[in-house]
């Protein structure tokens, strides 16, 4: 079934055509709203007019048992502060929402590294708002419950001049949108299938992507055990699969099957089976209520690609510029990253360095590139991101492509903090990020530096302690690190930094530095 094809028959269905009373009495629905979308308001390196008003909402609008996992999940929201790069421009102003109140020293060490732009200048255009509601639930939900909050951001946003920028867009950002009747730069819910496992499976086989081999979608136990079974006899070589919910994210749900301990080759088909669901029910997925998961979104088996000299896991990152008189957008590759994974079953996204490996960088971006075509074809918009796994065997790299993500992910903001703070942009040739000034730049990126010596250190104790070992970012020696989600910082000694260096070694030596003196640091002001 062809892409386009699809997603007509889900608006035939009902899906983004929703007729309400608001909509007879002249009020546009979604799709009518997207149609005002401007192809220069996502381009964010270049003028985006006289007068241009965003509304940042940074929901985490996802599944809320994997939300759950996510230790200090709202303050997540902070990881958008550096969409304020747009404030370079003195045409945009900016309205950023959040759960609860930012604090200024965290709004403010991202404006101060805004290249030529005053800080005072960029703070006038920013209207800062909150929910004052900490709860896991996502962002777009709690504005939703909140009329009277509705009503002063739309005060601030001009009809025709405004558009809304969100991490990911569900059916509550387009209702939001509907709400508010300005245009969401984003991807409609409707084509959210090609964000899925099984979505990007399919994508993939259009596209010509070689990836691993893997099952159809499921939902329920015996299938899934069926699935398993059948991976296994069609490929008897395997010695462990991934089982892999079809909405999880950040490798929370995923979750290894190991084959070998089964010794599946010296049993019957209905002995491998009662084998396997054996396996299947004491799974290892992180979340608690992944059952429950499987028979509402479903999940897929996958090989796990093991073997080779080396193995890694790239990606490639993108984003697809609004089209003009109902055209298909513009894709543009904007990076490419070696992700760090870890956490129980080595699925977890824990950061990640940019570029990736040269070996395979330009396979990464051609890939992407086709992914993101087919996705502008069927109507997507922003942010995309394509997950690898490249093995080494001898002088030839296997690179074989696992996942999409239709929306913005762990790679964004630290290629976002890059370009606020240095005006540059990944050369099309070689994939090389490259300053202002042409030099190229590397970097180390994590969510997840956590430790218990850190719990109870202010943001303000922190910007000291990188003051004094010489580690922030400085744009005159294109070195350093800046910093994100300092709200985790005090309660669960948690946050999340890019580390900044003109080699990957010097990226990874400011990591390294930066990590240690914080630790030093704030044994020293604890006294432990």
């Amino acid at each position: 079934m062809a892409i386009g094809k699809r997603v007509h028959q889900a608006q035939d269905a009902g899906v983004g055509t929703r007729i309400t009373p608001a909509t007879r009495m002249g009020r546009l629905r979604f799709s009518q709203l997207q149609a005002q979308l401007q192809p220069a308001w996502s381009r964010i390196h270049q003028a985006q007019g006289p007068d241009v008003d965003v509304l940042m909402v940074p929901s985490l609008s996802m599944d809320q048992g994997q939300i759950d996992l996510v230790t200090g999940a709202h303050h997540y929201e902070e990881r958008q502060l550096f969409s304020l790069i747009r404030l370079r421009d003195p045409g945009v102003r900016m309205v950023y929402v959040t759960s609860k109140a930012l604090g200024e020293l965290v709004v403010d060490a991202v404006l101060e590294l805004l290249p030529g732009v005053p800080t005072s200048h960029a703070r006038r255009r920013l209207h800062l708002l909150d929910t004052d509601d900490a709860s896991n639930r996502p962002l777009t939900a709690k504005l939703l419950e909140r009329p009277a909050l509705l009503g002063r951001i739309g005060e601030l946003l001009r009809p025709g001049r405004s558009f809304i920028s969100c991490f990911v867009v569900s059916d509550l950002e387009r209702e939001l949108s509907e709400r508010l009747q300005v245009p969401l730069l984003g991807c409609d819910p409707a084509l959210a299938y090609w964000g899925s496992k099984a979505g990007s499976r399919e994508l993939f086989a259009r596209c010509g992507v070689p990836h691993p081999p893997g099952s159809a979608l499921v939902h329920s136990l015996d299938d899934l055990t069926e699935a398993c079974a059948a991976l296994w006899e069609a490929h008897p070589d395997l010695s462990q699969l991934v089982v892999k919910l079809n909405e999880g994210f950040s490798g929370e749900g995923n979750a290894p099957l190991p084959l070998e301990p089964l010794e599946l080759a010296g049993r019957s088909a209905a002995e491998r089976r009662r084998c396997l669901r054996q396996a299947l029910e004491g799974l290892p997925m992180p979340s608690p209520s992944w059952r429950e998961q499987l028979a509402q979104q479903g999940a897929l088996a996958e090989a796990w690609l093991s073997g080779g000299e080396a193995c890694t896991s790239p990606s490639v990152q993108g984003t697809i510029h609004p089209g003009s008189a109902g055209q298909p957008g513009e894709v543009e590759v904007l990076s490419t990253h070696e992700q760090v994974l870890g956490g129980p079953s080595g699925q977890t996204y824990l950061g990640c360095r940019c570029p990736a490996d040269a070996p395979y960088r330009a396979e990464l971006m051609r890939h992407g590139q086709a992914v993101g075509e087919a996705l502008a074809a069927a109507g997507a918009l922003e942010r995309y991101a394509v997950d690898f796994i490249a093995r080494r065997f001898g002088d030839r790299w296997d690179v074989q492509a696992i996942e999409v993500n239709l929306r913005q992910g762990g790679t964004t903001h630290p290629f976002m903090a890059l370009s606020a703070i240095t005006s540059g942009a990944t050369d099309g040739a070689d994939g090389l990020y490259r300053s202002a000034s042409g030099a190229p730049l590397y970097y180390r990126a994590t969510d997840n530096l956590q430790h218990p010596g850190l719990r109870g250190l202010l943001p303000v104790d922190l910007i000291d302690i990188v003051a004094e070992a010489g580690l922030h970012y400085d744009p005159a020696q294109l070195r350093g690190s800046v910093f994100h989600l300092l709200g985790c910082l005090s309660e669960f000694g948690k946050l999340g930094m890019t580390c900044i260096g003109r080699s990957p070694e010097e990226a990874e030596a400011v990591y390294a530095a930066t990590e240690r003196e914080l630790l030093r640091g704030a044994s020293r002001l604890t006294g432990d």
